[in-house]
């Protein structure tokens, strides 16, 4: 027999509420004294971060002994082994083509890659809740809430991002759950709080049709018991998790991103620029402070202007809503080598980049079907 819809007035029918708000209703939270400016705009707002103090005094350097250091040159044997190496890695690539061609020329250059990685932090608060279990809490009448940025935490190792979340002191609230209003419990949204529905097999007439006998489904009855409650009619409240009542808090949410610029200074060959942005290069540089400064003067005038580049959008880009913790450029040499050889009457090109000599192909001779990346 079916329940009453009605019968059970201490349960709440929510068939039409979603299962789970982001935040709860404003007007149920009490504003703290101390954080009535954080409510601002919404429950949720980025800190302006303190102001920084200044880094060391630029330095005067020298570039004459850093352009001392000079990157191996490609040589024929070398040029062939690494592309033996790559058509060897490759499942479609014959290996006659690399073992018996003649390199014809081998034109080469050095470029440089300019790094700039800026780690810096941010802090934004925002109210959040969870199911309130009788433990001791810890609200105004404790202290003051610290501002969020007087909130002292472990910084994870430098150029390292990691997110963390933490409960303000002081700004706990207890309240009745807005979802069930308290009673920890719902009408089912699949039964209406019948524990029952209609038979899916015989669409309630208790027999399908055109066959004298019950519906073996639902035994003759025209129902079947509602899978989404088991039957209960009332689901316990997902919010409150049964407890009736939630625990509203001010969460930290702290966010420590390392920022990444790129500069790859031209070159005359046609190699990817996105593939020597990723090669491995002998390091010329590096400099790392909590500030940096830009490099001046360097042979490359392209490199010091992307360095002064690089550090103005890093400012203003974080200048406004996070505190920069640390800052770190380097300049790389990147090897590149433009491989002309003969094979079979024919003249091909490959590249060779990095220092450890990874390889593009152009166009390979020996290359049986289209399922290989060429890179």
């Amino acid at each position: 027999m079916d329940r009453d819809l009605s019968e059970d007035d201490s349960v709440v029918d929510l068939s039409f509420e979603a299962d789970s708000p982001l935040a709860p209703p404003t007007e149920l939270l009490e504003r703290l004294p101390s954080y009535d400016w954080i409510l601002q705009g919404g429950g949720r707002q980025i800190f302006f971060p303190p102001s920084e103090a200044p880094g060391r005094p630029q330095e005067q350097r020298s570039w004459s002994s850093f352009l001392e250091h000079r990157v191996p040159t490609v040589t024929e044997e070398v040029a062939r082994e690494a592309l033996l190496g790559f058509v060897n890695s490759k499942c479609c690539y014959g290996s006659a083509a690399a073992g018996n061609l003649t390199i014809r020329e081998l034109k080469q250059q050095t470029l440089c890659r300019y790094r700039l990685e800026t780690f810096s932090e941010s802090r934004i608060s925002e109210w959040t809740f969870q199911p309130f279990t009788n433990h001791s809490v810890d609200g105004p009448q404790r202290g003051t809430s610290p501002r969020l940025w007087d909130i002292k935490v472990q910084v994870p190792p430098m150029f390292q991002e990691d997110t963390r979340r933490f409960q303000v002191p002081h700004s706990s609230l207890v309240k009745e759950c807005h979802k069930c209003h308290g009673r920890g419990r719902y009408k089912c949204s699949g039964c209406h709080g019948a524990g029952v529905v209609r038979c899916s097999s015989c669409s309630g007439a208790k027999r399908k049709a055109k066959q004298p006998r019950r519906c073996q489904m639902c035994s003759g009855s025209g129902r079947r018991r509602c899978s989404t409650c088991s039957g209960r009619g009332n689901k316990t409240c997902a919010t409150c998790k049964g407890e009736k009542k939630l625990l509203h808090f001010i969460q930290l949410v702290i966010a420590w991103k390392n920022s990444l610029f790129e500069f790859v200074s031209e070159h005359q060959l046609d190699c990817p620029r996105e593939l020597l942005a990723k090669a491995k290069g002998e390091n010329l540089f590096k400099d790392e402070n909590l500030m940096v400064y830009p490099i001046v003067d360097f042979p490359l005038r392209e490199i010091s202007l992307a360095s002064q580049r690089g550090i103005a959008e890093h400012s203003a880009a974080l200048a406004s809503r996070a505190r920069i913790l640390q800052q770190r450029q380097t300049i790389e040499l990147i090897p590149l080598t433009e491989v002309h050889y003969w094979y079979q009457g024919k003249t091909y090109v490959y590249y060779i980049y990095g220092t450890d000599h990874q390889v593009y192909v152009v166009d390979y001779p020996e290359r049986y079907c289209c399922g290989c990346t060429i890179i």
